[in-house]
């Protein structure tokens, strides 16, 4: 089932989508604890977590595939989000230092195609940051909520779709160990939950994130022309 981008809203607008997200982020800003100057894009349902980054980043854009629908970002100021196939973003060439894809790779129709477009739109210094709900994780297996949607995918399936990919993996991390319960106590307790399973139960989390970096040097073509020799041999 393809993720709807105004359920996905009304979700982080509640209690439960409020921690989710504040959990991630954590994970995320440490590894991308200074945005100053840079262009980032979000791909697939991000604005809850490129608020964040607004006020540092020279360029923060959002975009949602085509199948997800669309929805305006951020509220009450100037737009900047925008509905586009994902395997046709609406940029010519390289321009982004970074890309958040969250909400996305579990939805793509191709997720190999969703990947090379988004190393296309990556300057060759990028980096790409993948957030994917996790197949061993209790989130992907509700569906009230976004995690729930989708294909969910293991560390290891990510790794190898990326290093397909032309990117090469330099981090991974997991979040998410809360309960996908909306009961007050449960979500009070998040820390408690959080550092429980980082340290118990890693292999648990309810999102796998991948920090990967563009490998250019992938992508140049292999000359496979083999120089002819002249050997001076004696004549018979």
């Amino acid at each position: 089932m393809a993720l709807d981008v105004h359920s996905a809203a009304d979700f982080y607008a509640t209690a439960q989508g409020i921690v989710a997200a504040r959990l991630i982020r954590k994970r995320i800003a440490a590894l991308w604890p200074d945005m100053t100057g840079r262009a980032v894009l979000g791909l697939g349902y991000a604005p809850p977590y490129l608020r964040a980054w607004r006020e540092d980043a020279r360029l923060t854009v959002a975009v949602t595939p085509a199948q997800y629908g669309a929805a305006r970002w951020p509220v009450g100021a100037a737009n900047l989000t925008c509905m586009a196939e994902e395997d046709a973003l609406p940029f010519s060439g390289p321009i982004f230092d970074r890309v958040l894809l969250v909400h996305g790779l579990e939805g793509a129709e191709n997720a190999r195609r969703l990947l090379r477009e988004v190393w296309r739109v990556l300057k060759d210094d990028g980096r790409l940051m993948v957030v994917t709900p996790n197949r061993r994780g209790m989130w992907a297996y509700f569906e009230n909520t976004p995690f729930g949607q989708g294909t969910p995918y293991s560390a290891g399936q990510v790794g190898r779709l990326l290093s397909q990919s032309l990117f090469r993996v330099e981090h991974r991390e997991t979040a998410l160990f809360l309960p996908p319960m909306e009961m007050r106590l449960v979500l009070r307790s998040n820390r408690l939950f959080e550092r429980a399973g980082h340290w118990a139960v890693p292999q648990f989390a309810g999102v796998t994130i991948a920090e990967a970096v563009k490998d250019v040097y992938s992508a140049l073509p292999t000359n496979m022309t083999r120089s002819r020799r002249f050997v001076l041999a004696e004549a018979p």
